[in-house]
């Protein structure tokens, strides 16, 4: 789950983080009671989506040479016209794709002076298993860029998790950060800090870009993106409130409420694929035969019938989807309960795609049998590659 920017600040500011004044915007109502409470002169509108590049974003509805999704306002009235051409405009950047974002909420945010800008994400390190603070001089920079053109400007700590963030390790990133003065000392109490949240909130990612040096010496979180592993949800209700659904993909959401692990794409073969793994291969000799999946779906090893055919329904409800692809290992799941599954949500819902369906493991030849004699016009595959082939024939005729 990822919440905005507002709502991490606020997280980062109830565990003690130096964090700017700011107030949220939902409305155009909401803007003088929103400056008011900020001292001014210098205001930042920042448009609130899940997706990164919002200042370089564009708007939509905005002439080509309009201001991003993140600017500066010298005044009220800056302010207030900021808000009337961002709120409910639909702002593209490079992660949201060609098709954008509609931009529901802004966040009016008291300005900074900026002496430098800085890089820094607390994450799980794969290869060490560890949580790690990732550092980098180069702040408020696409970080991939950095990694592609100078990596030797970005420096991984590990966190030892049997003794949390030591002062060793706080010296470590003040080093990387070349930090001196203020700054080293508002270090000391705000990458402690930071390590904290991550691990207490059972975050996947915190990333601060840029956190500042600001002119008169001290840090401050200039931006915060937060996501939280879903698997810790029970957890935490407190997150739950954070939720927008308004920027979740709608069949997204529907698979959740049956706990189906389901991604959109944008290709157009949608894959009922039971196991992550099997998922991925399938998604993979899809591509093999030059086609692209539209999603990706693992309806698990225990599913039931009423799983499977939320499962198709979700599939069948997006318009790019122009055959379907059934790929079962029954190993814990069973062939017979997935046919049956295909079979009642193809007569909820009707088939107006080719479907090829390839099972094989437990009670495979019931699951042959309940799809032979449901009347369903459906192609039988061998083995995944005959599969593969068979549904890439099909949409491309």
């Amino acid at each position: 789950m990822n919440i905005h920017e507002y709502q991490a600040k606020a997280l980062l500011k109830e565990y003690g983080a130096p964090v700017a004044a700011g107030v949220p915007i939902m409305t155009e109502a909401d803007v003088d009671a929103a400056i008011d409470a900020l001292p001014g002169p210098l205001y930042v509108v920042k448009s609130q989506i899940h997706a990164g590049g919002r200042g370089k974003g564009k708007f939509k509805e905005l002439p080509e040479d309009a201001k991003g999704g993140v600017r500066l306002a010298f005044n009220p009235d800056e302010v207030r016209s900021h808000v009337k051409e961002m709120l409910g405009n639909t702002l593209v950047t490079k992660q949201t794709g060609p098709a954008g974002k509609q931009v529901n909420r802004l966040y009016l945010e008291d300005g900074a002076d900026i002496d430098r800008e800085l890089y820094l994400s607390v994450l799980v390190d794969r290869e060490t298993g560890m949580v790690s603070f990732v550092a980098s001089t180069e702040g408020g920079m696409d970080i991939e860029a950095v990694a592609e053109e100078t990596p030797d400007l970005i420096h991984t700590i590990g966190i030892d998790p049997a003794t949390g963030c030591t002062p060793a390790d706080v010296a470590k990133l003040v080093s990387a950060f070349k930090l001196d003065g203020d700054a080293a000392k508002d270090a000391e109490n705000l990458f402690p800090i930071l390590y904290n949240a991550f691990v207490e909130k059972d975050m996947s990612l915190l990333e601060v870009n840029p956190l500042i040096v600001m002119k008169d010496g001290h840090l401050r979180v200039l931006d915060a993106k937060m996501s939280f592993d879903g698997n810790a949800e029970f957890r935490h209700p407190e997150l739950q409130e954070l939720r927008d659904l308004s920027e979740e993909d709608e069949k997204e959401i529907e698979a959740s409420k049956y706990d189906l692990a389901y991604i959109a794409l944008d290709g157009d073969i949608g894959c009922m694929v039971n196991g992550a793994g099997l998922a991925m291969a399938t998604m993979d000799i899809i591509k093999l035969y030059g086609a692209e999946p539209a999603n990706f779906l693992d309806v698990g090893g225990g599913a039931t019938v009423e799983k499977v055919t939320a499962a198709f329904k979700i599939i069948t409800s997006d318009p790019n989807v122009k055959g379907i692809l059934v790929n079962i290992f029954g190993g814990i799941m069973r062939c017979d309960v997935i046919a049956e599954g295909v079979v009642t949500a193809v007569k909820d819902v009707g088939l107006k795609v080719p479907l090829v369906v390839r099972l094989e493991g437990t009670k495979v030849e019931e699951g042959k049998k309940i799809i032979n004699e449901s009347g369903l016009d459906v192609v039988a595959a061998d083995d995944l590659d005959d599969a593969a082939q068979k549904i890439v024939k099909a949409v491309k005729g």
